[in-house]
């Protein structure tokens, strides 16, 4: 720590323009991550969500919407049918309207039409779907969610290859940026590096103060823009929570496991805060290794 004190104090300018430029790069790496995981998040809880709905007539008998329901099972199209009754129905719009006691009154089980809500097993199986319930004998509406999936998969690819392509652009400016000043503040060390280089030095022991630097920069700036980014967050709390009113939960389901990206949890920041950890030792790190290249060749 002496060493780095020692090394701030020969060039603070520089230093602190490192620390700024890691700490701005870092910041905005947190803010993309959050924001793609909580699309990705989004994305995945409305392909969860009953994606074709299908409204019966009231002359159609159990029978006739259970054999339906049985031949969208067996199609290997669907993940879930749910058979919602007329009485299902009816508790729930009593559940809905427990505040407007005349909208109860208007209003009893027969009026409300039974009803399937299924969720298939990809997109591309909702127009098919559709077309399969429109044919049927006693059904009187199908209502699916089509565009505005096929919108939201549009818009999280969009945003993936903006987001990535920012990323790629950020890294390199960072590198090039930490390069330059790491380049000025091993010059100014020319002298010791030719000496220790005299005394039979190796070249990772020259290194090793420039990278030591670089990994507490960076711990200190990925530390300082993730702290900053709650603050900021739980500044924004209320009109996140008000804006996902209603959403109990978002996941992100990877082939080995499952990640809850909201509500806010310990294992989501922790992942937000190593990816920026990890993602700024190895940008400093890089910089640096480059930086003292050609002084110890």
């Amino acid at each position: 720590m002496s060493r780095l004190l020692k090394s701030i104090r020969r060039a603070p300018y520089q230093s602190f323009a490192a620390f700024l430029m890691l700490f701005m790069s870092l910041l905005m790496a947190t803010a993309l991550l959050f924001s793609i995981g909580s699309l990705y998040g989004l994305l995945g809880y409305v392909e969860t969500r009953p994606q074709v709905t299908v409204y019966f007539q009231s002359n159609a008998s159990e029978s006739e919407i259970g054999k339906i329901r049985q031949e969208l099972i067996d199609s290997g199209k669907t993940l879930s049918v749910k058979y919602v009754s007329q009485t299902d129905a009816f508790k729930t719009y009593k559940e809905l309207n427990k505040d407007n006691p005349l909208l109860l009154e208007m209003v009893t089980a027969d009026i409300l039409p039974a009803s399937l809500e299924i969720n298939a097993k990809k997109p591309v199986y909702l127009p098919q779907i559709a077309e399969f319930l429109q044919k049927k004998a006693g059904v009187n509406e199908v209502v699916f969610q089509k565009i505005i999936i096929d919108r939201l998969v549009q818009l999280t690819a969009l945003i993936k290859t903006i987001s990535l392509t920012f990323f790629i652009f950020l890294t390199i400016t960072t590198m090039i940026i930490l390069f330059t000043i790491t380049h000025f503040k091993v010059a100014l060390r020319k002298d010791e590096i030719e000496l220790l280089r005299l005394l039979g030095a190796s070249n990772n022991f020259i290194r090793w103060p420039f990278f030591q630097e670089s990994l507490i920069f960076a711990f200190f700036s990925a530390t300082s823009a993730f702290l900053f980014f709650i603050g900021l967050f739980f500044y924004f709390s209320p009109f996140i929570n008000g804006y996902l009113r209603g959403i109990d939960r978002l996941t992100i389901n990877f082939d080995w496991a499952q990640l809850t990206v909201w509500p806010i949890n310990t294992t989501w920041l922790a992942c937000i805060y190593f990816g920026i950890l990890l993602f700024g030792c190895f940008t400093y790190l890089t910089a640096s290794f480059f930086a003292t290249k050609k002084f110890i060749k």
